[in-house]
């Protein structure tokens, strides 16, 4: 069983994020890091996939409404459309190698809805897949995106779960360009308030489990947990 480097990180701006997920990208290319799962949130950001490069008609609110409530763009680098991460949403980045028995893109995306319907099912909220659609999901309600990046078969970008997400700031854009469908949250769904540290711990388990990966040094940054 491989390792599983996970770094638990608290919030982090966006920028940083994505500069640590390319930086450990790179050193995992060259077999310098072992697999590694970011776990962190990010202030309130809409990002852009490579369906949204050409036109951001899925962000609807003015430039001048996001200035006002703090609301940063950023081109991402990943698949996918147009989404928003903020505080209260679990943003997770694996960066880790599929090679030599994992090589195939579709699997890897649904071995990641997996890891974030078990956990969901941890605390008694049944999400589950769309057919055709990216991402898990409760009857019409979007819970958690995925939008990922694959180089050399080293993974990079991941997925958002929402935990206690301002739902509101959805409204800003059409997330995911899919106009028919909403977003929620697993406070939401639950009426009652969750632990991010919980919802973390139920995700690294779940994703050792389904990726086959042995928990490794976990840093805890922003959480109160601190394993070495």
């Amino acid at each position: 069983m491989s390792p599983l480097h996970v770094q638990r990180l608290g919030v982090m701006a966006y920028a940083e994020g994505l500069a640590l997920q390319q930086r450990l990208a790179g050193d995992r290319r060259l077999a310098l890091v072992p697999d590694t799962l970011l776990l962190l949130q990010h202030p309130h950001v809409i990002t852009l996939g490579v369906k949204a490069r050409q036109s951001r008609e899925h962000i609807v609110a003015s430039d001048e409404d996001l200035a006002a409530l703090g609301v940063s763009i950023h081109d991402a680098g990943r698949g996918g459309d147009v989404t928003y991460h903020g505080p209260g949403q679990l943003v997770g980045y694996p960066v880790i190698d599929l090679k030599p028995d994992r090589q195939d893109v579709h699997r890897y995306v649904r071995d990641v809805e997996e890891v974030l319907i078990r956990t969901a099912a941890d605390f008694g909220v049944r999400a589950d897949r769309v057919p055709g659609l990216t991402g898990v999901w409760v009857d019409q309600q979007k819970l958690a995106a995925i939008g990922v990046r694959i180089s050399r078969w080293v993974t990079s970008h991941g997925f958002a779960f929402n935990v206690s997400t301002d739902l509101d700031y959805f409204d800003l854009i059409v997330p995911c360009g899919i106009a028919d469908r909403g977003a929620t949250s697993l406070e939401q769904l639950l009426g009652q308030p969750v632990a991010m540290a919980e919802v973390e711990e139920a995700c690294i388990h779940h994703f050792c489990d389904v990726f086959d990966r042995a928990e490794q040094g976990v840093r805890g940054q922003g959480s109160g947990v601190s394993r070495d």
